[in-house]
């Protein structure tokens, strides 16, 4: 893997280089994982992307595997325990996001079937394939990331800018954003070809 051509954002860091090669941009259809992404975004928000996959397992651990019926139920005492957590980023009114996120994700489930259903449809089903030449002119936003930020911001959704939500879209692979010369810029496209929703 030495003279594989990446994408230059994740280049040197061995942690980063992995998530780049297995996960970034790998269309995401199962809810359990659109949530954990989800939750990782809004944690991020303001901070960079390795300060919070260095904490991943940490998250995890602290939050019941993202499991989001469960953090849906947390109360006071729950996320006075999470704001102890060393390993987390701790931050209240991001904790406290996390929680309402996930009662309105609940509520998102109930309306379509799935999150998967009602966020994938904002793509029409399919990954966009982008074609970034250098990761460092790719957008930060996009219409369609302020469109579905200011929905997911009405149905009650907090720290879901529309920033957040576009690092959310390439992370779970509804953009292509790899470089087009990174060796999995090739490899994520076809995975974008297979899918149906």
């Amino acid at each position: 893997m030495e003279d594989i051509k990446r994408c230059g954002w994740c280049v040197g860091d061995p942690l980063y280089e992995a998530y780049h090669d297995h996960e970034w941009g790998v269309p995401v259809l199962d809810d359990d994982t659109l949530f954990e992404f989800l939750t990782l975004e809004t944690f991020q928000a303001g901070l960079s992307w390795i300060t919070v996959l260095r904490k991943r397992n940490n998250f995890r651990e602290a939050f019941d595997n993202f499991d989001y019926r469960k953090i849906a139920q947390y109360k006071d005492a729950k996320i006075t325990e999470l704001m102890q957590n060393a390993g987390i980023i701790r931050n209240q009114m991001k904790i406290r996001a996390t929680v309402t996120n996930a009662r309105e994700f609940i509520k998102i489930q109930d309306e379509f079937g799935s999150f998967s259903k009602y966020i994938w449809q904002f793509v029409d089903g399919k990954p966009i394939q982008n074609e970034v030449e250098d990761y460092k002119k790719a957008p930060a936003t996009t219409d369609l990331s302020d469109k579905l930020s200011k929905d997911l911001k009405k149905r009650g959704f907090k720290f879901v800018g529309s920033t957040v939500i576009y690092a959310h879209m390439q992370a779970t692979g509804m953009v292509n954003d790899h470089q087009t010369d990174c060796f999995r810029y090739k490899e994520v496209k076809k995975l974008g070809e297979k899918i149906s929703i």
